[in-house]
């Protein structure tokens, strides 16, 4: 499909720089697969889900992966994407082409990495030095990476350090967060709970892949980013039963969604699941493991627009977002959501 189809236009006023607060305050647009549409708030989501419903959430948590530094007199931006190894992560380099294979990369505060040959999708790989775990020389020398489209109209400061994470978050490993579920709150989950609807988790280390646009004209040409991710047996059968007893599973977030469509089998069994997906989602897939979609709203011509097209319809979604726009949501990892629900399961 040519990616232009997925264009539309956002004025920059409906971009969200900080969340709202608190944060099951954010608007949410109910849209069935009906035709309807209905301006809600966050917390009225247990009067909108079914008892027996399952809320299905990512545990992935954000770590300060953007890394400022020097290679001689070069300065050298680094943002963090997929580990490697014990000691190795993946790469996007600011500056780059000052960069080769074998040279240090000084990123202060004791902590230094030596540069890997580019790897074939367009970062290298940093091999940090020394013994300490990288998850604390990064709480040293990291800073919460924030979107580009947020951090281009302010700097990262202390409050994005919990802003930026949900209350899921348990398992280190995310560069960015499943914005989705930033709306969630004790108190919601509560009154989830005695509404009758139930919630799972599974892990999705979300990459920074998610960020860098489509730059192919047709979608048959992109080439999507990895992301590694688990689902564990007791879950499985959990979500496995539910859906045999009549509830609906809702993804909370695209990276629920995309790691449940990667684990589901020919049947609609959802199977255990531990490796690396690259799933690319376009109308015309056939979704086989969930029921529906609570989700923030996306970027002009990007892979997760592509994804909400495929669950509602392009001209559905395209209503959804004028709708949105006109009626002054707020857009992206900060913004308000949406709760999308296919005629099949509303």
């Amino acid at each position: 499909m040519r990616v232009e189809l997925f264009d539309f236009d956002l004025p920059p006023e409906n971009i969200a720089l900080r969340p709202a607060s608190p944060r099951d305050s954010a608007r949410l647009l109910l849209a069935p697969g009906n035709g309807a549409m209905e301006d809600h708030v966050v917390r009225d989501l247990p009067g909108l889900l079914r008892a027996g419903d399952v809320l299905v959430f990512n545990d992935t948590k954000v770590i300060p992966a953007q890394l400022e530094g020097m290679r001689g007199e070069a300065r050298i931006g680094a943002t963090l994407h997929k580990r490697q190894g014990l000691r190795q992560w993946q790469a996007f380099l600011r500056n780059a082409k000052r960069v080769r294979a074998g040279d240090r990369i000084d990123f202060g505060a004791g902590v230094t990495a030596i540069a890997g040959p580019r790897d074939e999708d367009g970062g290298v790989t940093l091999d940090f030095e020394g013994d300490e775990p990288v998850e604390i020389l990064l709480e040293r020398a990291g800073r919460m990476p924030l979107p580009p489209y947020i951090a281009s109209k302010r700097p990262t400061d202390e409050r994005d350090r919990s802003d930026y994470q949900t209350m899921f978050a348990r398992k280190d490993g995310a560069v960015a967060a499943p914005t989705a579920a930033l709306h969630f709150t004790p108190d919601l989950m509560a009154a989830l709970d005695q509404a009758g609807i139930t919630t799972e988790t599974l892990t999705l280390h979300v990459g920074a892949g998610t960020f860098l646009p489509v730059k192919a004209d047709d979608t048959d040409d992109h080439r999507m980013h990895a992301e590694w991710g688990r689902i564990d047996a007791a879950t499985v059968d959990r979500l496995n039963a539910a859906r045999a007893a009549g509830g609906r599973l809702i993804a909370v977030g695209t990276t629920s969604l995309r790691l449940l469509e990667s684990a589901v089998d020919k049947d609609g069994l959802i199977r255990p699941f531990a490796d690396e997906t690259r799933i690319f989602i376009t109308p015309g897939y056939r979704f086989k493991a969930i029921d529906g979609l609570m989700t923030n709203f996306h970027l002009p011509k990007s892979t997760l627009f592509m994804l909400v097209s495929a669950l509602m319809g392009t001209d559905r979604m395209r209503a959804v977002y004028g709708h949105a726009i006109e009626t002054g949501y707020r857009f992206y990892s900060y913004g308000d959501s949406s709760l999308l629900l296919p005629q099949r399961s509303v």
